[in-house]
């Protein structure tokens, strides 16, 4: 089936609001790169659009009205907005959701230790990486420390011009030969992935001698205690999270698209909270549902899996309608979601991993994968045509780019989004998202105009399904 470059057919006025999206969404990226970080700038942003905390409305005894618009947060990693429409929640929500972790290495609870001069941060790779492309790049330390009383200070540590960066190392190219002959997989080593963050011994003295620390280390701690406040045994309450340092930047000589960390799933996420923000009416409820941990199964208690969503949905019932179980099952049932997750774009160099007559092309618009999935669909929502129809309606009608694609060559390889936890429920849900390439790379690549229609097909979506 014919589809067109999407560059072909804007206006002025729409590539300036195409730049326009793009500069905002550049922005977020460089703002939020660990999912608390995302939901301090959702929270933010919502504000600023007369969002109100579900919590605050419920502790004053409020009722909720159509055109009301609120927010929930669980634990600062997940969120939800709501704008209320003039048909009941129980009649059914447009959703729009989306993930806001992304692969990464966090820092472990018993992490610091020192080896022949260098001091070192001891780590877990989080969701699927290939590890050898995370070494050798500039990384930063972003997270939170919680001390006993409470005291949360926030660390961010590498994005400043005038910080220091981080390194996880590898071994050079000069005795690398048993290393070259090793399998992908295996060139790497998650314990050999530890991060490097000192070479500086602390001057030697009786205090140190007492302690029996080791000097370098003893030098760190001395720093963090002078800068965050914080003692070692601190780091058991920590969550600290290495990502790649640097801002997200316009790529090409053309400008055309965007290279950047975490853009699988933020893309997504954040295109999905713009268009949320700027829907001001609507017949039925939207929903814009940010969620954590997709990326390894949706799980805990900030993950898709988990009832904060679905007791959220029947606080605002209990507002509006008054409580009912069977209300809440109804709002569900009654709902539709698009699945906002990136699919894999088609890359020419890696052609043979692609069927390309399915394959999702940058520049080309919104994907929709009807399923996902590992060989034969395993683990995947399969859309209902009537639904995928309707969709095709919305789409077509508020003139939006899109594609129906897939994620590679059937038995190639495959993946999942939260689309099939939702639809536990018995509601309408589809995959949607943005085509990128590198996916789970430190940095990933999407084209500007693919993010302009998300945000317009998102909007489209939210005011006409």
């Amino acid at each position: 089936m014919k589809r067109e470059n999407c560059w072909k057919k804007y206006t002025e006025e729409q590539l300036a609001e195409l730049n326009q999206i793009n500069t905002l969404y550049k922005n977020c990226l460089n703002h939020g790169k660990t999912e608390r970080e995302c939901v301090g700038l959702t929270v933010m942003m919502a504000k600023a659009e007369g969002y109100r905390d579900l919590k605050e409305v419920i502790a004053a005894g409020e009722t909720l009205n159509p055109g009301d618009k609120v927010y929930a947060v669980c634990m600062d990693k997940a969120v939800a907005l709501f704008r209320l429409g003039q048909k009941p929640i129980s009649a059914g929500m447009n959703i729009l959701g989306a993930h806001i972790d992304s692969p990464r290495v966090d820092v472990k609870q018993n992490p610091l230790y020192e080896a022949e001069g260098f001091a070192y941060l001891d780590t877990h790779y989080y969701g699927g990486i290939k590890k050898y492309q995370w070494v050798t790049t500039p990384m930063a330390i972003h997270g939170v420390v919680v001390k006993k009383d409470g005291t949360r200070i926030h660390v961010c540590i590498g994005e400043k011009e005038e910080d220091p960066v981080f390194v996880f190392t590898d071994l050079l190219i000069h005795l690398a030969g048993a290393q070259m002959e090793k399998n992908a997989a295996k060139v790497v080593a998650g314990e050999n992935l530890d991060l490097l963050i000192g070479n500086t011994p602390l001057q030697e003295n009786e205090e140190l001698d007492k302690k029996q620390k080791e000097a370098v280390v003893a030098n760190v701690l001395k720093m963090l205690e002078v800068s965050y406040q914080m003692e070692e045994e601190d780091f058991y309450s920590a969550e600290l999270e290495i990502v790649p340092a640097g801002k997200a930047r316009d790529l090409g000589i053309d400008r055309s698209m965007i290279l950047a960390y975490g853009q699988d799933d933020r893309v997504c996420a954040f295109t999905s909270l713009f268009a949320m923000l700027d829907v001001n009416q609507a017949e039925k409820c939207g929903c814009c549902l940010l969620v954590d941990k997709e990326e390894i199964g949706s799980v805990g208690a900030t993950g898709m899996q988990s009832r904060f969503f679905e007791n959220t949905v029947a606080e605002l019932i209990a507002l509006t309608e008054g409580e009912s179980d069977l209300k809440v099952r109804r709002a569900f049932a009654n709902s539709r979601m698009l699945s906002s997750d990136v699919s894999a774009g088609y890359d020419p160099l890696y052609a043979a991993a692609f069927e390309k007559r399915s394959a999702a092309f940058l520049g080309m618009g919104l994907s929709f994968n009807k399923f996902t999935g590992a060989r034969g669909k395993s683990g995947s929502n399969d859309a209902n045509a009537e639904y995928i129809a309707d969709i095709r309606r919305i789409m077509e009608e508020a003139d939006v780019s899109y594609q129906f694609t897939e994620l590679g060559k059937v038995d190639v390889g495959g993946g999942g989004t939260i689309a099939y936890i939702m639809a536990n429920y018995g509601m309408e849900v589809i995959d949607s998202g943005v085509a990128v390439l590198n996916m789970h790379a430190p940095y990933e690549v999407s084209s500007k105009a693919d993010v302009y229609e998300a945000v317009r097909g998102y909007k489209a979506f939210l005011q006409n399904a």
